[in-house]
């Protein structure tokens, strides 16, 4: 069974530590919050370069499609993530779409203050996430980050 929940002001709530959206937005369901849990707490793992959460948290096949166009395996990922500096990240217009009880994609629109070696990172993206849960536990599967061209 598919279900669809958009959250207009999810960079708000997330910022902000709420936990109820503001009551024009739908009411999220137990597994949207969970799935939205989840990407919160993957970006503050990146923000304090806590790299053991990464490693408990990507599956064993984790796979990136980087803002660049490239893919990036488990390993390159967590290499990067010593280097990554994640400042700003404000995602907005999150949808959640269960494909089963163990698994979801989460899609939402971000703004993103990054500085890895000496790349530039696009400021606007729009990321994919494809969550399973792995006996209890959820794990990242892979993530696409798309630059946004206005």
């Amino acid at each position: 069974m598919k279900y669809i929940y958009f959250l207009l002001i999810f960079g708000l709530a997330l910022a902000s530590g709420q936990t109820n959206p503001a009551p024009a937005a739908k009411q999220l369901t137990p597994f949207a919050t969970q799935m939205i849990a989840n990407e919160k707490a993957l970006t503050d793992a990146v923000k304090s370069r806590d790299v053991e959460y990464l490693k408990r948290t990507f599956a064993d096949d984790y796979v990136e499609a980087g803002s660049d166009g490239q893919l990036h395996d488990r390993g390159e990922v967590l290499g990067d993530a010593y280097e990554t500096q994640l400042k700003e990240y404000t995602p907005y217009n999150i949808e959640v779409v269960a494909l089963n009880d163990s698994s979801a994609v989460v899609t939402y629109d971000v703004i993103v203050g990054m500085v890895r070696y000496d790349e530039e990172i696009p400021r606007y993206q729009r990321i994919s996430s494809v969550w399973v849960k792995q006996g209890e536990q959820w794990r990242l599967k892979f993530q696409q980050s798309t630059p946004h061209v206005f």
